[in-house]
């Protein structure tokens, strides 16, 4: 029996042990995380404050708008699509519902980016905007945000069905939409001429470190509480093994007296 419960015990002791490995690991990788955070608020920070400059002097041929280009400020010249524009669905800006309207701009050298032309509030249950502002006729000169493609993991959010879609998704529009796109957007800061003032304002990027650090600690503290449990109760199963074993010995002084009387 006694064997038994060394194997019962040796078992519990090894999951504890590895139920703290798995705690340490999860504070490493929050704490990583952490890093990964401050170095792309480090890159927003250095884009927020960079001078505005044309798209094709920031983006690279292969159109991508990557982590490095994320908020930069960019000037793009060209005419709206309107016939292949898309109205973003289940869109929320402070907490606000509502829809978000997407209209490709066509440049000059053959190429076309998405314009996230602002924000429209719900109203009541509707489910689409009952007015969506006409485009400027004729050309347009933006200078916006660059942001990169929005993805949803497996999801088909990014590809428009029907004139909406939920996402942002370079890529998947230019499928749909027969466009040499690049691969992300703009939003606007300023147009010429001036963006209809029925679309409101995005706010900017959150720069700050997160939760992340606070999460590493827990997961620590979680690795240190089960470590300590092992060894008080480790230790509270010594104390009762030593006062069986005093019990049952024959030799004990208390043994001896009772035999006497």
């Amino acid at each position: 029996m006694r064997r038994l419960l060394n194997v019962r015990w040796i078992a519990a002791a090894l999951a504890v042990l590895l139920l703290a490995g798995v705690c340490v690991q999860l504070g490493r990788w929050q704490f990583h995380r952490l890093d990964e955070r401050k170095a792309r608020n480090d890159v927003t920070r250095a884009n927020l404050a960079a001078p505005p400059a044309p798209i094709d002097q920031i983006v690279g041929p292969d159109g991508v708008v990557g982590e490095q280009h994320d908020w930069r400020a960019a000037v793009v010249t060209g005419r709206y699509d309107a016939s292949k524009q898309i109205v973003l669905r289940y869109r929320n800006v402070k907490d606000r519902p509502g829809f978000e309207i997407v209209t490709p701009l066509l440049l000059p050298d053959g190429k076309a980016i998405l314009v996230d032309r602002g924000f429209l509030a719900r109203q009541g249950a509707e489910l689409a905007p009952g007015h969506i502002p006409a485009v400027p006729p004729g050309e347009v000169t933006i200078t916006g945000r660059l942001r990169r493609s929005e993805r949803g993991g497996h999801t088909t959010g990014g590809t428009p069905d029907n004139g909406t879609a939920r996402l942002i998704n370079g890529p998947d529009y230019a499928k749909v939409l027969g466009l040499n796109l690049y691969d992300g957007y703009l939003t606007i800061d300023q147009q010429e001429p001036a963006n209809d003032p029925a679309f409101g304002a995005f706010p900017g990027p959150e720069i700050d470190d997160g939760p992340h650090f606070f999460y590493g600690l827990q997961w620590f503290f979680f690795a240190l509480l089960a470590i300590g449990g092992l060894i008080y109760f480790s230790r509270q199963d010594g104390s009762g093994d030593s006062s069986d074993d005093d019990s049952s010995d024959p030799a004990r002084p208390g043994v001896r007296a009772g035999a006497a009387d």
